[in-house]
């Protein structure tokens, strides 16, 4: 084969399929799934930086991809809140035997 055997051969090749990310969603705009098919459903075109994260705290509103902020609550030690034992979170005693304050706390997520 010579050189310009080889350039007929690539030059001949059919072009690949475009590659697409798209992200499915029902009727309120939540994620169904990620996929690089073609399926039936509702879908949107995402970028590769999001198909590759793949959040599913997004809604889909006007033919955009909006991530939701999370918030995550915990129980932190506190001067007031619910006495509970000292050794065990889960048992709540009387204010007058020795205890732990506990309260709820909301921590946003990124």
């Amino acid at each position: 084969m010579n050189a310009e055997e080889f350039w007929a051969i690539l030059h001949a090749m059919p072009e690949p399929p475009a590659v697409f990310f798209r992200l499915y969603y029902n009727e309120a705009g939540e994620p169904i799934n990620y996929s690089m098919e073609d399926l039936p459903g509702t879908y949107i075109d995402v970028d590769a930086e999001t198909y590759a994260r793949a959040p599913m705290n997004v809604r889909v509103q006007a033919g955009h991809v909006i991530e939701l902020k999370s918030a995550v609550r915990r129980l932190t030690p506190t001067d007031t809140g619910t006495p509970c034992h000292p050794d065990n979170v889960a048992i709540v005693v009387d204010k007058t035997e020795p205890h732990q304050h506990w309260s709820m706390r909301t921590y946003e997520s990124y």
